[in-house]
């Protein structure tokens, strides 16, 4: 038979384990009930999407490099691949502008200071081959595959 106090005695009995379990949801699974965290610090800040204008030396860079210049070319290849495949680097490539060619790479990065070591630590960079523009960037329409 139904017993309407018996909804009022239910919400209530809800609302009192709500209560009681919600400050052990909002701990991590490694953090036990009793222990205090690890750190006092702020968490890491979330990534956020940059995009990176790779300049290469001259407006014919691509017709004309250098085979020292290619080998290095190489090593930036091999750079953003890894990157890349580590997920730090969602896409990238050369626009190959009739003014003159320059690469393009979106990357994940919590902060423009990262975004540019990132950036900073491709080896054609380092060489003083290319430099590099870094901007963030609000990804909206995200590539599929065909």
């Amino acid at each position: 038979m139904y017993d309407p106090s018996m909804k009022t005695e239910a919400r209530l009995l809800v609302a009192a384990l709500l209560l009681a379990v919600s400050p052990l949801m909002a701990q991590t699974p490694a953090q036990a009930p009793s222990e205090a965290p690890a750190s006092a610090s702020t968490p890491a800040p979330a990534a956020k999407t940059w995009f990176v204008r790779l300049i290469p030396p001259r407006t014919t860079f691509i017709q004309d490099m250098t085979p020292a210049e290619g080998a290095l070319m190489d090593q930036h290849f091999n750079y953003w691949k890894d990157q890349n495949a580590r997920g730090v680097c969602l896409f990238g490539g050369p626009v190959l502008d009739p003014k003159g060619a320059f690469g393009i790479l979106v990357l994940r990065a919590a902060t423009l200071e990262e975004a540019r070591a990132i950036a900073a630590a491709d080896p054609s960079v380092k060489a003083g081959l290319n430099r590099i523009e870094v901007a963030e960037m609000r990804l909206v329409f995200v590539p599929r595959k065909p």
